[in-house]
């Protein structure tokens, strides 16, 4: 088979194919999964002129080493990452985010590691040459659904990939750093389980980003929270962002690929317009949060969506 691919020289932490996610299945038990932090996937897609929901590859930490081995691509990698691509003379040239490389037949990209954050993205003009499942390529390990039967990333994998390129214009945008005081949430449908002192902690307290955190959920260490209700509730369905309170009294952020029901009291959901920051929030991080109401949460990610499309439309050709 005359195919385009690349070699996995090294996997990576957790690097696995993602798109925006799957849904209309978690009345099965399937979580959407999909990228976490969509602003820098949709940014990935726009450097290589894809449809902005192509798939691409996600990797946390420590991205994969991949050779070019039959074809020629165009690529780019989105996130604060530090990255070589490394030519068939062996000669190194160290990589920028947010701009797209041309990559040769027998030459590397070598993805070292991100900096300030957790997740970088790799997209690659023409996307992926993969099956979807119910309409996704992205990959939800702990269910084995998805491409690559389902798991990450290995040593040894072929990536094959959909054309060959023979664009020879480079693209770049500027991105700003992405900086918050609070990540804002509101209320949950159980935010009355909770002490007045409990719920007047939750906002004036900091929380610290636990190394227990992956793709499923991230664990806080601070200020516990006291229920002076119970500390279970009837399994209900769940989303994505939500504060979850268990009898420790630590709050337990669901995200991509959490449980679909769950029987913790939830005291307050992440808002969408500071989901990508949030998830990019590396442990050891303290957090703290805010509450604002359900209209300025509505605002806020308009405004978010606002600001992806005008990064997008801000995309120039370089030399």
């Amino acid at each position: 088979m005359n195919k385009s691919f690349l070699k996995v020289l090294r996997s990576g932490v957790n690097t696995t194919y993602q798109d925006n996610g799957r849904f209309g299945l978690q009345h099965f038990g399937i979580s959407a999964a999909g990228c976490m932090d969509q602003e820098s996937f949709f940014l990935a897609n726009a450097l290589v002129r894809n449809k902005i929901e192509e798939g691409v590859l996600e990797f946390a930490y420590q991205g994969p080493l991949l050779k070019l081995i039959k074809g020629n691509t165009k690529i780019a990698i989105t996130g604060d990452v530090n990255f070589n691509i490394i030519n068939s003379k062996k000669e190194i040239t160290n990589g920028e985010c947010n701009r797209t490389y041309n990559l040769k037949e027998g030459e590397k990209i070598d993805i070292l590691a991100t900096k300030e954050s957790v997740y970088g993205y790799l997209a690659i003009e023409g996307g992926f040459n993969i099956k979807p499942f119910f309409n996704s390529i992205s990959t939800l390990v702990k269910g084995k659904i998805g491409p690559n039967g389902g798991n990450k990333i290995i040593i040894n994998d072929e990536i094959a990939f959909n054309k060959n390129s023979s664009n020879k214009s480079f693209l770049s945008t500027r991105i700003l750093s992405k900086k918050f005081n609070a990540i804002r949430v509101v209320k949950g449908p159980q935010y009355d389980y909770f002490s007045k002192l409990s719920q007047k902690e939750f906002f004036s307290s900091n929380y610290k980003v636990t190394n227990l955190t992956d793709r499923m959920g991230m664990r806080l260490e601070g200020q516990r929270i006291k229920n002076i209700i119970s500390t279970n509730i009837r399994s209900e369905g769940i989303a994505k962002g939500a504060i979850q309170i268990p009898a420790d009294g630590q709050p337990i952020i669901l995200l991509n690929d959490h449980p679909t029901i769950g029987g913790y009291p939830k005291i307050a959901y992440i808002i969408s317009a500071d989901y990508d920051s949030l998830v990019q929030t590396k442990p050891g991080t303290n957090l703290s949060f805010e509450c604002i109401e359900l209209e300025e949460a509505e605002k806020l990610y308009k405004e978010k969506q606002d600001k992806i499309s005008k990064i997008i439309n801000s995309i120039r050709e370089i030399n």
